[in-house]
């Protein structure tokens, strides 16, 4: 630990200057052709982070070829930056997906891969836990401030597990890169939730409280809660567009009318991506600041969300860079999520820890080598389990079922609340599906899958029977066994197993200890008995102010005489210590 903890007590240097980082890729298209570009990337020694994430998004956006709706911001974004049309979820759902993110580490491997296990105890007859990842990881932001950045989440966190309070300077609906120190870097996370799939539900309206994306830092403004009704809802597309419909989804009007809802959603998405980039150049910041927008898994219709198909883990990617470099450009490269926060590391400079499982696809510590797979999993989705795995190269996807005598389709009662999955049951019973449609609710599952997704971009075809594809078969099947045991992923483990696993035996969730204080002359040293603990402290003054933010303990720091240190102590995963206090 003592090792870790003098790794992450390098700070860099607050001066800007410029370097060059290893970045795009020299195979990168422009206006639809192939071109040669450098492969650096001029950018500042410390360059602001910002993250536009919206929700259950597919490639639904004309930059990543569906011009069905128009989005001028993320097009804008498009035409300055650099788009990513291989980037690829680690599950279909979110609290997964975004644990993969913050840690870099697969969420199959730290117990994160089920969603909601803090919830529907009473259905599966469990306790309520959530990720225990190894005790020397972070959270990439708690890493960036140990750095000197500043870091605000606005404001969805949702990682299957609790984020420690040192994570973040700020996470609420306020959090803005606005509340930072003067000349200080930031990470800056903005959260769009209207692509939701209960985006789809009825009766339809937008979030209210979307509304704080263009009220910048503005701590004293209020909103009102809930939906717009239908009858106020903002209309950017004509509800008698012609609307391509997947073959795995029956061409109704039910069906229709929640493709109108997706697309109306995306753009008025795309207006609060606007507000956000308005404010970034408001404040003189742009040529500063890396932009990524992403979504944080596929789409949100049924046979998208939740499923290891593409439609379930693809989803798009923009990277603006300063000064437009590489602007109007197509980077094929396979992207993982597990790539994200090692990659975040290396652009600001700091080499990634070595418990990161992805790798870092831009910046000074960029991989030497492009991958050549990405993984996905599906386990638990509310009270219904499953046991699934999935490996793609750039062309083939192979899906390992681990459960075959079970069905594909988990009734998801959040799920059944979109119209088009309520069609969707009415016309299997009424025995109306097609051939295509119906392979969702089979009552059983094929052992082994293999796609070509490149002809069959759907993944309707399995081809694991066709001796034709007995190689490729037998390639991924072998990046997977390798993959499962390198991340210690058991896919057979029980969910009872698993928890007591990841409590080490325990019956019941491990608790952090408390931290123990000491001052000399003023000076507070902290340690914790918790192997891996980060330790949180506020200074409270004389005159009893206490700050909002956690600091991070790093080293010794000195405190005025009358002032008091409240402190906790925290690991990923454990029960937070108690909050002690010291008077001086």
């Amino acid at each position: 630990m003592n090792k870790y903890i003098s790794f992450l007590r390098t700070l860099l240097s607050f001066s800007v200057v410029f370097i060059f980082l290893n970045g795009c890729q020299t195979k990168t298209k422009k206006g639809g052709k192939e071109v040669a570009v450098s492969s650096e990337i001029e950018l500042p020694k410390r360059p602001n982070i910002l993250w536009l994430v919206t929700e259950d998004m597919g490639p639904y956006i004309p930059s990543f070829g569906d011009s069905t709706i128009v989005t001028p911001n993320l097009s804008r974004l498009a035409k300055e930056g650099v788009v990513y049309p291989n980037l690829y979820s680690t599950s279909g759902v979110c609290a997964p997906s975004r644990a993969a993110i913050t840690t870099g580490m697969y969420p199959t491997s730290i117990g994160a891969n089920g969603m909601r296990t803090t919830s529907y105890t009473e259905v599966t007859g469990l306790p309520s836990y959530g990720a225990v990842p190894p005790s020397e990881t972070r959270m990439v932001s708690e890493l960036l401030r140990m750095n000197g950045y500043y870091c605000s989440n606005n404001d969805k966190e949702d990682y299957q597990f609790k984020a420690p309070k040192t994570a973040w300077d700020e996470s609420s609906p306020y959090a803005h890169w606005r509340n930072k120190a003067d000349n200080q870097p930031f990470f800056s996370v903005f959260n769009f939730t209207e692509t939701h799939e209960s985006g789809l539900f009825e009766p339809y309206g937008f979030r209210n409280i979307e509304t704080r994306h263009y009220q910048a830092g503005d701590t004293t403004y209020t909103w009102a809660g809930g939906r717009m009704s239908e009858e106020e809802t903002p209309i950017h597309l004509s509800k008698d567009t012609e609307f391509s419909i997947p073959p795995y989804l029956p061409d109704t009007p039910t069906v229709r009318r929640d493709m109108w809802k997706l697309y109306n959603n995306i753009a008025e998405m795309d207006k609060q991506v606007g507000a956000v980039l308005k404010q970034l150049e408001e404040d003189g910041l742009l040529e500063n600041t890396i932009i990524f927008f992403y979504g944080d898994h596929g789409g949100p219709l049924p046979r998208e969300k939740r499923l290891v198909y593409d439609s379930g883990l693809n989803t798009p990617m923009i990277i603006r860079f300063p000064n437009k470099q590489h602007s109007e450009t197509k980077d094929d490269e396979l992207l993982s999520f597990v790539d994200f926060a090692p990659t975040l590391l290396s652009l600001v400079g700091i080499e990634p820890p070595s418990y990161m499982q992805g790798q870092a696809f831009l910046g000074k510590y960029k991989s030497k080598n492009e991958r050549e797979y990405i993984h996905g999993a599906a386990d638990r989705f509310d009270g219904f389990t499953d046991a699934i795995r999935a490996v793609r190269d750039d062309r083939f996807k192979y899906i390992r079922n681990y459960r075959p005598n079970q069905g594909y389709y988990l009734p998801v009662e959040y799920r059944e609340r979109i119209p088009t999955m309520q069609e969707l049951l009415r016309l299997r019973d009424e025995g109306s599906l097609d051939s295509i449609q119906s392979l969702w609710f089979r009552e059983s599952k094929q052992p082994e899958e293999l796609y070509d997704c490149r002809t069959d971009p759907y993944e309707v075809n399995n081809l694991a029977q066709d001796p034709t594809y007995d190689k490729k078969l037998k390639e991924l099947r072998t990046e997977m066994d390798e993959w499962l045991s390198e991340i210690g992923d058991d896919p057979s483990l029980p969910e009872r197993d698993l928890i007591t696993k990841l409590w080490n035996g325990a019956a019941s969730q491990p608790i952090t200890s408390d931290p123990k204080m000491e001052s000399n002359d003023n000076v507070i040293t902290m340690r914790c008995s918790t192997e891996g603990a980060s330790l949180g402290y506020k200074i409270i003054d004389s005159k009893g102010v206490i700050p909002k933010a956690w600091s991070i303990y790093q080293k010794p720091f000195q405190i005025p005489s009358g002032s008091k240190v409240m402190a906790q102590a925290y690991r990923i995963g454990y029960v937070p210590s108690k909050v002690i206090e010291k008077e001086l």
